[in-house]
């Protein structure tokens, strides 16, 4: 990022300088500033109401369906609105406040998930109406989503953008370790609909938070039609080698490996017999994970050649995945979950930082818009393919298949030896 002279002189006073002195104050730098503090904190509580959620979802269509391809769609509602609405959610980004943006998605989000609280306390839930709160909840997130990840930039300096980037994949990763656990007490003392209600007023925390932050001023280009924005977005991703090989890595990383998250339940359940908070447990140890893997990147993100380090780590990751999904030691596949959990938690977030130091302020939000198009667009496709695959053959042979695949892909950039730490 390249940060105007307004935006340093509004941070110094909220941060010691650099670089932070101890290897816990390294890890931990973008929390010196009060700012990222309120977001950071605000974003964890709502994170962990929407993993709680997340459980008490997936048990929910599996018990209802008794079909891993319905679970795979209705992984593909929540996500698959990321496709289709990302790219104009990036132009709104870089044109209206990023604050007001967020701020009215979770009000969105907190009354579809008070909708499907009510609906199965009263006993009136449908399949159909899980995928259409599903798809209604994954189209505010794809406004919500480049506003928020185009905001951390601007919260820190730029020495500190790769340590925030990794802080915020620790607070989603640690959400998903603290949201299965709640969400296996609630389950098992009040049922689903207390998930969906909980996670509805988590949403009041981030909102509290986004009221309280002061957001330094972006000089932004003048407007045009929001086709020719966008147009102007894909343009300067086009022109920079880089943010295209780090764009089509995020995006094989999270089609082939996310599934390991989405069927987790079909696994729990069919391969070791797994009850609900049997199947929290595995996500649990799959979250301790994924907070160790952002812990590591936050203490080490200050460290040159992050895109060697992050290619290693996905074929690493990738052998990870074909070991869960042939594993029938439930012993050993909570050992691979937990380091595929840490390596592809590093991977995301190496990947997304070194995006967020190649681009402008200006173009931010449209850039990491593409990127999450990329990133969070092959989750849905991704979901498809190996419900698919699963429902005809099985789960382990999607895993497995999307491993070997991903495995190839990590090994060919190796191989090649591309540049990906070159910032603009």
């Amino acid at each position: 990022m390249s940060s105007s002279l307004p935006q340093e002189e509004s941070l110094e006073s909220t941060a010691s300088t650099y670089p932070p002195r101890g290897r816990l104050a390294r890890t931990f730098s973008a929390l010196r500033y009060r700012d990222y503090r309120l977001l950071w904190f605000g974003a964890f509580m709502s994170t962990t109401g929407t993993w709680m959620q997340t459980v008490a979802q997936g048990w929910v269509v599996l018990q209802m369906t008794d079909s891993a391809f319905l679970l795979g769609v209705d992984g593909f509602l929540a996500t698959g609105p990321m496709l289709f609405f990302s790219l104009f959610g990036g132009v709104v980004a870089d044109r209206v406040s990023r604050k007001k943006i967020m701020i009215l998605s979770q009000y969105a989000q907190m009354g579809f998930a008070f909708i499907l609280a009510m609906l199965i306390y009263f006993e009136q839930v449908k399949v159909w109406h899980i995928f259409v709160l599903s798809f209604l909840t994954g189209s505010a997130q794809s406004f919500s989503g480049p506003a928020y990840i185009s905001l951390l930039p601007l919260l820190v300096k730029r020495h500190d953008v790769p340590n925030a980037v990794a802080m915020n994949s620790m607070q989603f990763n640690l959400a998903r370790v603290v949201g299965p656990i709640l969400a296996g007490i609630a389950l098992a003392a009040w049922g689903a609909a207390a998930c969906f209600a909980i996670n509805g007023v988590s949403f009041i925390a981030v909102i509290i938070a986004l009221l309280f932050i002061r957001i330094p001023p972006v000089t932004t280009a003048p407007q045009r039609g929001i086709l020719d924005e966008m147009r102007a977005g894909f343009d300067f991703v086009m022109e920079r080698k880089t943010l295209l090989l780090l764009t089509f890595l995020a995006f094989a990383g999270t089609f082939l490996g996310m599934p390991i998250v989405t069927f987790m339940p079909v696994v729990a359940r069919e391969i070791f017999a797994l009850d609900a908070s049997g199947y929290a447990s595995m996500l649990t140890v799959y979250g301790v994970g994924s907070v160790t893997g952002a812990l590591l990147v936050a203490a080490t993100a200050h460290q040159p050649h992050k895109g060697r380090l992050a290619l290693m780590l996905q074929l690493v990751f990738a052998l990870l995945l074909i070991a869960f999904g042939l594993s029938r030691s439930l012993p050993f596949s909570l050992v691979a979950s937990f380091f595929a959990g840490a390596c592809i938690v590093a991977v995301i977030s190496l990947y997304s930082s070194l995006v967020q130091l190649a681009t402008t302020d200006a173009m931010r939000g449209r850039v990491m818009s593409i990127f999450m198009l990329a990133f969070r667009g092959g989750m849905p496709l991704g979901n498809l393919l190996a419900g698919y695959v699963a429902q005809r053959w099985s789960i382990s042979l999607a895993l497995a298949i999307n491993g070997a695949v991903l495995a190839v892909v990590a090994l060919a950039f190796i191989v090649r030896r591309p540049n990906l730490d070159v910032s603009r």
